[in-house]
């Protein structure tokens, strides 16, 4: 018997990834955006050298959207060595600032400033088009591929909610 409920459990994991398998698609329309920001934050906690999970404020943000691996207006930094360009920093919270949104008992850490990356790929399929977000990796395809607009094959993800590769298709 338990050899039977061990085949039953795999059956229902191999159909299981069966249906929610990866799709693939070939596109020649696309573009892939990659915004990236900077934010500075400040964590407080009664106790920050013990807080598990410390409450986090944000304070001011500066975005840049990168296209197609071109320069965006506004881009001041960059391109750095994953060929990404960022925005000028945002003014660092002022101590009087970070003061004001902390409760009483709570301590206040430093301003420290986080460094984001969220990709994205819009491509067509037929009239519509549709955007989802991706990773670095097929970003950087998309860069390579568009300038000579050649079609790409994509993967995507679980439930086709993510684009998780771009290769070019060969003719």
């Amino acid at each position: 018997m338990p050899k039977l409920t061990c085949l039953t459990a795999q059956l229902t994991l191999l159909t299981a990834l069966t249906l929610t398998s990866c799709s693939t698609t070939s596109v020649e329309q696309y573009e892939a955006t990659a915004l990236t920001s900077y934010t500075w934050q400040v964590k407080y906690a009664n106790n920050l050298t013990n807080a598990p999970q410390p409450r986090i404020e944000s304070f001011a943000t500066a975005l840049v959207l990168n296209r197609n691996g071109l320069k965006p207006a506004g881009a001041v930094i960059g391109p750095d060595a994953q060929g990404l360009w960022w925005p000028t920093l945002p003014p660092r919270p002022s101590i009087d600032e970070v003061e004001q949104r902390k409760k009483p008992q709570e301590e206040a850490g430093k301003p420290e400033l986080q460094k984001t990356v969220k990709y994205q790929i819009t491509y067509g399929v037929g009239e519509q088009q549709k955007t989802l977000p991706t990773n670095y990796d097929v970003y950087r395809q998309v860069v390579k591929a568009f300038p000579s607009r050649i079609p790409l094959e994509l993967t995507f993800g679980l439930n086709d909610n993510t684009v998780e590769k771009a290769e070019p298709v060969s003719k």
